[in-house]
């Protein structure tokens, strides 16, 4: 068999303060994509989008850390996850491999920090526990040492560490902070444990991110400790490594005047004596709750970068002559209508703000998944946006090829639909979402093409929604993807959606919402101008992918009781075919509907008793093929006299022993031929012939089978078949027409 290898990945990232770090030394930036570990090179030329997928976690990735390692080795990735332990894994040139394994904790791992002086790991965990281990990287294999336990008293659950060098002697400074108003620091000394030497009191909210970074580049430099909460303000605090010494006789007196200040200094103490920590700067500006804080420091200019839920970043340092701290920067969005629909107003903030190993770029997460980059550019003295990675932050339920085969659609229970292309740049090939078509309110199903400018999709809604395509989206698709539409002149400028709706309408956005929500804040408050130039050879931005590319909504098609569980369109254009969730006969029915004039095709197909699962036409439509929770097949021919109609030609009510999730035809080339999937980790292939359907090939596969389709024909009457199962393997196998053998499977991986 050929050799396959992953061509593009598209994967959200998770909303979680923690999920995500760029590495200093190899460039790469890894974030948490549902249970995986995704790895992007966010400056890179020739990876425009997630490199890899690591997988291996069971339940979400909740945090994510690049454990500092020497020049020229293989980066070592942390990650820790909702299904409670941590995996180190060790990356090679396009692929990560575990190394350790961690299941110590008791529950779901929220926060991680590293040092490399000495190797240590630090973990929080909901069960409000802190652990520290030890990394050996010396050896062939890593080994881990679970150095110290500490149960967090007053009890809470961590959701932020930071841990820093407190001096030369190698002693370590571990803030803890999270569901709770008040942050606590340990201190170790070399050789010993952590000790808790202080508790940080002030803000008025849950902590959500901390960060350490030495003030000056140079050993006797003070540290500077920033907290974020969601009482929408970032404290600063000072940790002075040297500390002037007091004669005995004035100890008393000192002790009685810091009583008298507002500002407590805390005394850590370490095996270099004592060590003063005070609260510095209260840093006000964001308006709403503040997920992360990251320090910068470089050529001796200490920078702050802030992400917050209010859809902004900002960049903070002080005045050169006051030394009070101001944001010199604010990245991100202006938005009216916070609170709205991404269509039309708030993205729900930035979850993520992580600078690059220089410091003249910046990347943010955001709710919808999706990744902004913004880099300095020094001419102009600003910082500008480019486009980053996007992806679908909640299950995937269906995908489609457009008829011409240029575009892949996909649609998906976190309410969008996304269109996928590859475009050529500088002679670099790289996939991307280039155009988000679907917004919606409700959870998204199903999908299928119409034509190579016109989709159909079904949603929680109980009706089915058909769109078409506009003429920005049309001249994208030529200018970057070569893709060129025969019926571009006949297409609307553009959508838009009104806040609170559901259905895009066609035409241009009114002028209110340009001018409320076309800009993004540039350096010093300047707006920038979001919309999509068609004529420039650049990807759209995140922010113009939620807002500016929109499909117009040519039809609802109603009828259905419930959920829409599948949809097909036939292959010539005519008919789509369409099904819901049903535990009765009345509502499992298949019904047709003609996209000349939109009108049902009475009356409805019967033949299953509970949701059909899946429907598929055959290539020339004379056959319709159908798929039920009640475990039954059903295969529907054309009547030749009247070509709406279809009536039941064959059944099998005992197909599966399992409800059958999947089903597809292949070509006719070989006689009529389809294959079906069920729960009971079997896929059959039938063949048609001399009025009956017989099974053919029966394929047990390691777990539950949920999606399956033909390729074409390779030579001689093999085809290739693919296979998803429910554990995340994408197997490929060689079928053999005609004596119906199979190849060994191929695995191609796990997501």
């Amino acid at each position: 068999m050929s050799e396959f290898k992953a061509a593009y990945f598209a994967a959200g990232g998770n909303r979680h303060p923690s999920a995500a770090d760029w590495d200093c030394r190899s460039g790469l930036l890894a974030f948490g994509a549902d249970q995986n570990v995704a790895i992007w090179s966010p400056l890179s030329r020739d990876h425009k989008s997630v490199k890899c997928l690591l997988a291996g976690h069971k339940n979400t990735v909740n945090a994510v850390k690049f454990f500092p390692t020497l020049q020229g080795c293989s980066p070592i990735i942390v990650s820790g996850s909702t299904d409670k332990t941590i995996r180190i894994w060790r990356m090679s040139e396009s692929e990560g491999q575990v190394i350790r394994i961690l299941d110590d904790h008791a529950s779901s791992v929220n926060c991680i920090s590293v040092n490399s002086h000495p190797n240590l790991v630090v973990s929080g965990s909901a069960d409000s526990i802190i652990k520290i281990w030890h990394l050996d990287l010396e050896g062939p294999v890593v080994e881990t040492t679970l150095l110290q336990t500490i149960d967090l008293a007053p009890r809470f659950l961590p959701l932020t560490t930071a841990l820093h060098s407190l001096n030369q002697n190698r002693d370590l400074v571990l803030a803890v902070a999270g569901t709770s108003s008040t942050a606590h620091v340990y201190v170790k000394l070399k050789g010993g444990i952590f000790e808790h030497q202080a508790s940080l009191t002030g803000h008025e909210g849950w902590i959500r991110s901390l960060s350490i970074s030495e003030e000056f580049q140079c050993p006797q430099s003070d540290l500077v400790l920033a907290s974020a909460s969601q009482d929408k303000y970032i404290r600063l605090w000072r940790i002075a490594r040297t500390v002037p010494t007091v004669p005995s006789h004035q100890v008393d007196l000192v002790d009685a005047f810091e009583e008298s200040l507002s500002n407590k200094r805390h005394k850590l103490q370490s095996s270099s004596g004592h060590h003063m920590l005070t609260f510095e700067a209260l840093l006000l500006g964001h308006e709403d709750w503040i997920y992360t804080v990251s320090w910068h420091l470089q050529q001796g200019k200490l920078q702050l970068l802030s992400a917050s839920a209010d859809n902004s970043l900002a960049i903070w340092q002080p005045e050169a002559s006051s030394g009070i701290w101001i944001p010199v920067t604010r990245l991100g969005e202006i938005s009216l209508q916070k609170g709205s629909t991404t269509a039309s107003g708030s993205t729900g903030g930035f979850w993520v703000g992580l600078w690059s190993p220089d410091g003249t770029s910046v990347v943010s997460l955001g709710r919808t998944g999706s990744w902004r980059l913004w880099m300095y550019n020094e001419k102009e003295d600003r910082w500008l946006q480019h486009s980053g990675i996007s992806g679908h932050t909640k299950s995937i339920t269906d995908i489609a090829w457009s008829k011409d085969g240029n575009y892949l659609l996909s649609t998906s229970s976190d309410q969008t639909t996304r269109l996928n292309a590859e475009s050529i740049k500088d002679g670099l090939a790289s996939w991307q979402e280039l155009a988000r078509p679907q917004i919606h309110g409700y959870d998204l199903n199903c999908i299928d093409s119409i034509s190579s400018t016109q989709f159909i999709s079904g949603a929680d809604e109980k009706l089915l929604r058909v769109f078409d395509e506009p003429r920005q989206t049309a001249e994208l698709l030529r200018r970057l993807c070569g893709i060129h539409s025969a019926e571009e002149h006949k297409l609307t400028d553009s959508a838009s959606m009104p806040v609170l709706g559901l259905s895009n309408k066609a035409g241009t956005e009114p002028d209110d919402e340009r001018n409320t929500m076309k800009g993004t804040v540039g350096n010093g408050g300047m707006m920038e101008n979001k919309q999509i130039d068609t004529a420039a050879m650049t990807m759209p931005t995140e922010d113009q992918l939620a807002r500016h590319t929109l499909w117009p909504e040519r039809e609802k098609l109603y009828g259905h009781g419930y959920e829409i569980s599948a949809v097909a369109a036939s292959h010539d254009g005519t008919l789509v075919a369409t099904s819901c969730k049903a535990s009765s006969l009345s509502h499992a029915v298949i019904r047709l509907y003609t996209t000349k004039d939109w009108r049902e095709v009475k009356p409805a197909l019967k033949a299953h008793s509970l949701t059909v699962t899946a429907l598929a036409f055959a290539n020339d439509d004379k056959y319709l093929l159908s798929t039920g929770r009640d475990r039954q097949w059903a295969v529907f021919e054309r009547d030749s006299t009247n070509a709406s109609n279809y009536i039941v030609k064959h059944a099998n009510p005992k197909g599966h022993s399992r409800m059958i999730l999947d089903a597809c035809w292949s070509a006719e080339t070989m006689g009529r031929v389809f294959a079906t999937a069920g729960r009971d980790k079997a896929v059959k292939i039938w063949l048609m012939g001399n009025g009956q359907v017989g099974l053919v090939s029966n394929t047990l596969y390691p777990s539950a089978v949920s999606a399956l389709d033909f390729g074409p024909e390779l030579f001689k009457g093999r085809r290739l078949l693919a296979v998803g199962t429910e554990s995340g393997d994408l197997i490929l196998q060689e079928v053999i027409f005609g004596s119906w053998e199979t190849s060994a499977m191929v695995r191609i991986k796990e997501s």
